[in-house]
């Protein structure tokens, strides 16, 4: 109950981030001066006879439960400021008329009234409403006093039972009212950097996000760029052996005319498989070329593994031999799908720079405990030194020639292998190769029926 009670408080639709925090307090300050003054007042008359001289204070009273109330209905109308500034006053001018009518003296036992009044304009409304309140209690003590003084009879001094509390009784409000507007300062002070610190952080979160979207992308274009060479090579193939089944038309000629029909559809079957294998290698680049938003999803790395075979081919001379050992299509992985492909494109390119005179590169997924999948990425080339993998995943790091990479690739699959929860690691030593290895956080669903579609190339 209570902890609806605070929620409901604060659903109070106030804009001002500071006066929200503040909405709660003053809903239940405003309810409980209104119940406990009706409730004195109730209890009072069921024993006493208010006295001709309070009868004065009695009405004021019943006006500061009426505004109380309002108070809180405005708070929950989202009127926040109107509420304090009209509760406050409330309370001004109500004990000013009562200090005026029956004087400082029978008034000194109750001054929580005015600290009430000098708190809430400092805490609530701020350094200028608290001076102002401030004022405005001095006057209501010095027209008590006035009142006090006319009522001396004629020939009796001033003593300690009346007007000499006043100095103390001023000097005690200036205290207040200076350590309130110390403590006010600070806050606000403190509130203002805690609020500009807040803002530079998401200005900062914001410029990191689209430098890294721009980075990202930049990393798809280079390796785009590294895949162009091989790409057309490999659709010059492609239409070497569309020009060689076309060559059968002639061949075909002198064949009877079944023997005929039979060469004729088997050359169009042969056209049609490798141009549906070119089709597939030039959609995987446009779709691994676009600039979309990060959009994560439950996929298989093993379906995506086979899918991006005829991509990652393209990275390697004849002389490297790719090997990919794909997992059970029922574990699936949390991530987005292009940047998974980035991940392995932008290793891939490493591991093919590595052996310049040939080797195998292997890449390999499998489940380890924990639900986690493990992807490592394995080159039998020239390896690294303790130097250099210890700062292999950081940005610009590179030794390759500056016209050969930018330092980018290996930094940008540690970002997002954090993001995806992951973690990533090397294994490298000088001559003896290196793995690249990848944790990520997976769930096993049950492996549904493959979808007929194009089957990937070697």
């Amino acid at each position: 109950m209570p902890r609806k009670f605070t929620d409901w408080l604060r659903r109070a639709p106030v804009r001002d981030p500071i006066d929200r925090q503040n909405a709660p307090t003053m809903q239940v300050l405003l309810a409980f001066n209104g119940a406990t003054l009706a409730l004195s007042w109730t209890w009072h008359l069921t024993a006493h006879e208010i006295p001709d001289e309070w009868r004065f204070v009695f009405v004021m009273d019943i006006v500061t439960i009426v505004v109380a109330f309002i108070g809180v209905a405005l708070i929950r109308l989202g009127r926040f400021r109107v509420a304090v500034k009209l509760y406050l006053a409330c309370l001004v001018a109500s004990n000013f008329l009562t200090y005026r009518e029956l004087g400082s003296s029978n008034m000194l036992m109750d001054q929580a009234t005015m600290i009430l009044i000098l708190v809430v304009s400092g805490l609530v409304l701020g350094r200028r409403a608290l001076w102002t309140a401030f004022g405005l209690v001095v006057a209501i003590l010095v027209t008590g006093f006035i009142t006090d003084w006319n009522a001396l009879p004629p020939g009796k001094a001033w003593n300690r039972t009346n007007l000499a509390n006043a100095p103390g009784l001023l000097l005690s409000y200036t205290v207040i009212t200076l350590v309130l507007d110390r403590t006010v300062d600070a806050l606000r002070r403190s509130l203002a950097e805690a609020d500009a610190r807040s803002r530079a952080l998401r200005r900062e979160v914001v410029e990191r996000e689209r430098t890294q979207a721009q980075l990202i992308q930049s990393q798809k274009r280079e390796a785009t760029g590294r895949l162009a060479a091989g790409v057309a090579h490999d659709f010059g193939n492609l239409l070497s052996v569309i020009k060689g089944f076309t060559a059968q038309r002639d061949a075909s000629a002198l064949l009877p005319d079944a023997g005929h029909a039979a060469a004729m559809e088997q050359a169009l079957a042969g056209i049609e498989e490798v141009a549906e294998r070119g089709m597939a290698t030039t959609r995987k680049l446009l779709t691994f070329n676009r600039d979309d938003e990060l959009h994560l999803e439950w996929f298989s790395p093993g379906d995506v593994l086979q899918g991006l075979r005829p991509v990652l081919s393209q990275l390697f001379p004849p002389d490297i031999q790719m090997e990919i050992d794909a997992p059970d299509p029922g574990w699936q992985i949390h991530l987005d799908r292009n940047e998974f492909e980035l991940m392995l494109l932008n290793v891939g390119a490493n591991a093919r720079d590595a052996m310049p005179g040939g080797g195998r590169f292997r890449v390999q997924c499998r489940p380890v405990a924990g639900n986690r999948l493990e992807l490592r990425m394995c080159d039998t080339g020239s390896g690294m030194d303790d130097a250099t993998r210890d700062r292999v995943f950081q940005p610009f790091f590179s030794t390759k020639p500056r016209d050969k990479g930018t330092g980018l690739g290996l930094s940008v699959v540690h970002d997002l292998v954090e993001v995806a929860g992951g973690e990533i690691g090397v294994e490298s030593a000088p001559g003896e190769g290196t793995c690249i290895w990848i944790l990520f956080p997976a769930r096993h669903r049950e492996a549904t029926p493959a979808t007929p579609g194009l089957s990937p190339s070697a």
